[in-house]
């Protein structure tokens, strides 16, 4: 268990059209950091996403930075996926969100 949390990655990013070009870094920790950062996110009701591939390239940013271009594609595609799974929950268990 050990060896697991000390090799895992989070990353957090935040994206609104009306302040900003693109998502960008709202957290990036590895080991104990990433541990607090999906706690944090759970407790908040956060959408997490299991993508290694795409966590081990985010790390390489800084917090604040945006997602470079060749990150747009498959960014949006989790934004899509969690979009979509707010949706289907937040109506199933009734707090959809108001569009």
């Amino acid at each position: 268990m050990k060896d697991d949390i000390k090799n895992r990655q989070a990353a957090a990013l935040k994206y609104d059209p009306e302040t900003a070009d693109a998502p960008y870094v709202v957290a990036l920790g590895k080991g104990y950091i990433a541990e607090r950062i999906i706690e944090s996110a759970r407790e908040e009701g956060i959408q997490i996403v299991r993508d290694e591939k795409l966590s081990h390239m985010l790390q390489k940013l800084s917090v604040g930075d945006e997602i470079p271009e060749e990150l747009y594609q498959v960014v949006a595609e989790v934004l899509v996926f969690v979009s979509n799974m707010d949706e289907k929950y937040g109506k199933r268990f009734g707090f959809a969100k108001n569009r």
